[in-house]
């Protein structure tokens, strides 16, 4: 029987009030058969994964992965595979968190926290989806520029009509939303295989950039860029996604049935995620293995990646491709943006707006800064803006990570999917260490202000 209306999770406790789920339209509204095995099964809950995941490739993750190639070669892999890693945890945890208590991380924010306390971390996420969707308009209105040679600043502005695609795509239904994010993950990832493959990078230097390197935290400019990178893998806002989005699937609401959605979740992350491994990796052993070793060190902008591309490889589709996967990636990080501000307006705020509106809200704050950026410093500026954006996501992301944890380690809250002690002690220590790399980022930069 259908538990659709069933909007609150009477089973869990430890919760000041309760309140209707986040995106209610969509609110257990893909059926799980209960009859379902094996592949059948995980294809009833594949998706949630996938959606979070193109919030891992957006045009952020282009920016701060290629300058991270250009300058240090294969090096900074190790930081993405680390981001990757904690990024798998913590997505687990979020959908956990959503499956285990019927909330999705702002909803149970809200309920935990005073009213303050709430409002600031509300406003810190707003920040977050505010640096993400920045990069998606620059990257989006970069791939415009690139394939169409459309001006930056009229890219920039053109990027507002694409709320009526996700109005007609969430029309159709969740599942169709989902298949539209997975065929646009496709694309982008046979793009990137086919520039792995005219590129011929280096296998060795693969191996040893996988290797963790303490040059990394005592060189400032890796430094930089490495954070960079943690901020455009692990992105804040697909926390609070992401603990939305699972309750989507209408699984029975039993003790059994939770523990069998949470491992089915977990599966599905773990695999979408390893995709957004292969992409971000790739960029950056493209950087390396094309430009790094050329001795073009300071391959940042994505255009200048472009416009070196298809000469340096010889290979005449590279620079084309390259286009393709970034526009698709603007796109499909539209879709992230979108349904991860919808959910922290409604669970922090309990405020419904109307999705386009809420949509060219966020969209209005992101497109004033990239289109004055645009317009006064052309494309060195909106590099520049897409690697300070990916730093913003970075701070802001203890602020979600810390809740999270908390949360899913506390069994009233929890019941039987509380995180067992091994678990709670790994989160705890990567939620140290995103604290710890943040204040070392940001006394580096007090005292390069300060010299």
């Amino acid at each position: 029987m259908s538990s659709r209306g069933d909007i609150t999770d009477k089973g869990a406790s430890g919760w000041r009030s309760s309140g209707g789920p986040s995106l209610p339209e969509v609110f257990r509204s893909v059926p799980v058969p209960a009859s379902s095995v094996g592949l059948r099964r995980l294809a009833a809950f594949a998706g949630p994964g996938f959606l979070v995941a193109v919030g891992y490739m957006d045009p952020g993750n282009w920016a701060t992965d290629l300058a991270g190639g250009s300058a240090f070669g294969y090096t900074l892999l190790s930081v993405i595979l680390l981001s990757n890693l904690m990024a798998i945890l913590l997505q687990s945890l979020a959908a956990r968190l959503g499956i285990a208590t019927g909330r999705d991380l702002a909803s149970a924010c809200r309920d935990a926290y005073s009213k303050p306390v709430a409002i600031l971390l509300w406003v810190l996420c707003e920040i977050a989806i505010v640096a993400c969707d920045l990069a998606e308009v620059i990257g989006t209105a970069i791939g415009l520029n690139l394939l169409f040679g459309l001006p930056l600043v009229w890219g920039v502005v053109l990027t507002a009509l694409d709320v009526f695609v996700i109005l007609a795509l969430q029309k159709r239904g969740f599942r169709r939303l989902e298949a539209f994010v997975i065929g646009l993950l496709a694309i982008i990832a046979a793009c990137f295989a086919y520039e792995l493959f005219v590129s011929r990078p280096e296998l060795a230097g693969i191996a040893r950039g996988l290797v963790p390197t303490t040059e990394i935290l005592t060189n400032p400019a890796m430094l930089y860029l490495a954070i960079g990178i943690l901020g455009a893998t692990v992105m804040p806002h697909n926390l609070y996604l992401h603990s939305a989005v699972v309750q989507t699937r209408d699984f029975v609401p039993t003790p059994e049935g939770k523990r069998d959605a949470a491992k089915w979740a977990t599966i599905d992350t773990v695999v979408a995620l390893m995709l957004a491994l292969f992409v971000n990796a790739a960029i950056l052993i493209l950087a390396a293995a094309a430009f790094h070793t050329a001795g073009n060190t300071e391959v940042a902008e994505i255009q200048d990646a472009y416009n070196l591309l298809t000469p340096t490889l010889g290979a005449a589709m590279a620079s084309t491709l390259f286009a393709v996967a970034l526009l698709a990636s603007g796109q499909n990080s539209t879709v992230t943006a979108t349904l991860a501000g919808q959910v922290v307006m409604e669970g922090f705020l309990r405020l419904r707006l109307a999705p386009w509106f809420r949509r060219l809200i966020t969209r209005g704050l992101a497109i004033i800064p990239a289109g004055i950026v645009a317009a006064l410093y052309g494309e060195s500026g909106t590099a520049k803006l897409l690697v300070l954006s990916q730093v913003i996501l970075s701070l802001q992301l203890p602020f979600a990570v810390v809740p999270l944890v908390q949360f899913t380690s506390d069994r009233t809250k929890m019941g039987n999917l509380t995180s067992p002690y091994w678990l709670k002690l790994i989160a705890w220590l990567v939620t140290a260490l995103i604290i710890g790399l943040n204040v070392k980022l940001l006394l580096d930069t007090a005292g390069m202000t300060g010299s």
